[in-house]
């Protein structure tokens, strides 16, 4: 399927359906997303990010939310 045709597919949903696929797909993005944020901690590419939030903490940079 294409995405042209996932489109005209998904504008077609009833209202239901529509709502069960936004729900079902807002789950799939978050799964994705909290995979790509693992294999990157695993691969080492927010290490730089953690230590200047770390230094800009440590400097008194920041303030508590």
């Amino acid at each position: 399927m294409t995405l042209r045709e996932l489109k005209q597919t998904v504008a077609q949903l009833s209202s239901e359906e529509f709502a069960a696929f936004r729900e079902w797909f807002a789950e799939l993005d978050e799964e994705r997303w909290d995979r790509q944020i693992e294999t990157d901690t695993a691969a080492g590419k927010l290490d730089d990010l953690a230590a200047r939030a770390l230094q800009q903490f440590e400097a008194g940079k920041c303030r508590e939310l």
